[in-house]
């Protein structure tokens, strides 16, 4: 994330300077303004991103709330966040497999005997009343496209019209011996 945001700065303190005429505009430069103006995430940004087929602006919002979340961590390692929002990481396999060596190390399991099973639940990340979690995570930020999550169900159902993605409540990610 560190190599991403300083790509980002210094492209775009290259591209202050060149309007400033400090610099010389660049083919790269223009090539970096012309995606902008397209809302598109210029290539020299995306590969040092993860993968996203978002626009430049949603892409951008999605980079400050990756921020925030490390920030919190980073301000307080010790503090277990109730729900993690693992749409937010760079590397999400790397979390469901920390909760399988967790439960590893607690239950003294072979890690290669661990799996991860989840469970949806009937509320939303902001909710209060979200009890903790034992042996793995509460998660949130799954999507499911072309269909819906129905909470008074508790299943799968056809799609509102017009509507291709629906959020999915929080997911209990736990770890279990197999």
């Amino acid at each position: 994330m560190n190599v991403l945001i300083k790509v980002i700065v210094i492209s775009l303190a290259d591209i202050q300077l060149a309007f400033k005429g400090e610099l010389t505009m660049s083919e790269n430069m223009e090539n970096l303004m012309e995606n902008i103006n397209l809302n598109r995430v210029p290539p020299g940004w995306s590969k040092k991103a993860f993968p996203s087929q978002r626009g430049l602006g949603s892409w951008l919002t999605n980079i400050k709330q990756r921020l925030e979340q490390l920030t919190l961590w980073k301000d307080d390692p010790a503090k277990i966040p109730k729900v993690t929002f693992i749409n937010r990481m760079f590397n999400p396999q790397s979390f469901l497999t920390a909760i399988k060596q967790i439960f590893s190390r607690e239950y003294k399991v072979e890690l290669n005997k661990t799996a991860i099973q989840t469970e949806i639940s009937r509320k939303w990340y902001w909710e209060a009343d979200i009890p903790e979690a034992k042996d793995g995570a509460w998660v949130f930020g799954f999507q499911v496209e072309g269909a819906r999550w129905d909470i008074n169900n508790n299943s799968l159902e056809e799609s509102m019209p017009k509507i291709q993605f629906s959020v999915v409540p929080v997911i209990m990610a736990r770890a279990l011996q197999v």
